[in-house]
């Protein structure tokens, strides 16, 4: 028996740890989502987590308004991500049992309790995590992309006007002589902030030759100047952080910008 219900303290520590509090290589993230959480919370965030026979919290979904998160629109809620526990360690597989379904339903009629005129989802147009193709089962209409980042949304009212993604304004730029490591980091995701911890140290190993910045856009001027939520450029060049890679696979780039260096 599942039960969906609003955040509790009891359920906390595992939601600011995506419910996986067993992972070593979650516990890299730092506590980045706790500081996100905490300047947040009280800006709209709403968190529902499906709970078991046992108490555990085994499914997740949060959503804010959308003028707090990276698309534009107008009174509508956006789901920064849903997330159903699916590994053997911790509490266990607990996917394809439809948690996701009402996890997404209970978002929804919360949204519409507060008279918002729909929600908005991300979605990744290939098939893993928050896949596009699952929230269009579910209703959703695709109306923005933007590589294979996918805005869907669920309008509540025939008044809704659709949302946009914001996208890249500028990137940054080379330094002459050095090797530049940019982390745009947001933290409300423990996997991008695992990505910013790992180059952070990577960079770190090589001295003066690599300069490392971050970049907080979890400041709202900061991200619309920028157009960039979570991302990791070395020099001016965007490096694919989905899945998250690892710490020697950053340093193995850096090195190679390093070797380049006259």
């Amino acid at each position: 028996m599942i039960e969906i219900k609003n955040l509790s303290e009891l359920h906390k520590p595992a939601y600011l740890m995506c419910l996986e509090e067993w992972s070593d290589e979650m516990k890299q993230a730092g506590d980045r989502k706790t500081i996100w959480y905490e300047k947040v919370k009280d800006k709209g965030l709403r968190v529902k987590v499906a709970i078991d026979e046992k108490e555990n919290a085994v499914g997740m979904i949060q959503y804010i308004p959308i003028e707090q998160s990276f698309a534009q629109g107008e009174n509508l809620y956006h789901i920064l991500c849903i997330w159903v526990h699916g590994y053997n360690e911790g509490v266990g597989n607990f996917q394809k049992r439809g948690i996701g379904k009402l996890l997404l339903k209970a978002a929804e009629e919360d949204v519409k309790s507060l008279n918002f005129n729909g929600i908005s989802a991300w979605g990744v147009s290939l098939p893993f995590w928050m896949k596009a193709s699952w929230f269009k089962k579910q209703g959703y209409l695709k109306v923005d992309k933007h590589g294979m980042g996918v805005l869907l949304w669920k309008p509540f009212n025939p008044n809704a006007k659709p949302p946009k993604w914001i996208k890249l304004k500028k990137k940054p730029k080379k330094i002459p002589g050095k090797v530049t490591v940019t982390s745009f980091i947001n933290g409300w995701c423990p996997a991008q902030n695992s990505i910013y911890e790992r180059a952070k140290k990577a960079a770190s190993e090589f001295g003066d030759k690599v300069i490392f910045k971050e970049i907080d856009t979890s400041n709202r001027q900061v991200f619309l100047e920028w157009g960039i939520g979570d991302a990791l450029f070395i020099d001016d060049k965007s490096i694919r952080t989905g899945p998250p890679p690892t710490y020697e696979a950053i340093k193995k780039k850096i090195q190679k910008r390093v070797n380049k260096l006259k």
